[in-house]
């Protein structure tokens, strides 16, 4: 029986120190690149850790980035299910049927009022 899951990337910059997410994740894949803007208070060089996780654990992985992801810098993270994109903000969270584009708007309305670089408002659906 194959579990339904969610998959996503996480940005390893931007998470805050000593706050450990407690949730089951198959990382997929890291990388590094310099794509960071200085103007928002991102460094420049990120960590890309590509994962996935099952579908009954995104509540716990929803609750978790919410209370570990920096608010300063612009930070969010996205996943997306077959059906559902999620976009994780510090203590906010949008999850939205995938296409939905007044969801999506709601969430980029709140990334640019916390500072995420018009460019960075680029997640997959």
């Amino acid at each position: 029986m194959v579990m339904a899951s969610v998959s996503g990337i996480l940005i390893g910059e931007s998470l805050l120190a000593d706050h450990p997410i407690d949730v089951p994740l198959r990382v997929r894949r890291i990388s590094r690149a310099d794509v960071g803007d200085e103007k928002a208070g991102q460094p420049v060089r990120w960590t890309f850790i590509e994962f996935e996780t099952e579908l009954d654990s995104v509540e716990a992985l929803v609750d978790g980035l919410s209370g570990t992801l920096d608010p300063q810098g612009g930070w969010y993270c996205d996943f997306r299910s077959s059906h559902e994109t999620f976009v994780v903000f510090s203590g906010q969270v949008f999850r939205y049927p995938r296409g939905d584009l007044v969801g999506r708007a709601k969430a980029e309305e709140h990334g640019r009022s916390v500072g995420v670089p018009e460019a960075q408002l680029d997640w997959p659906e």
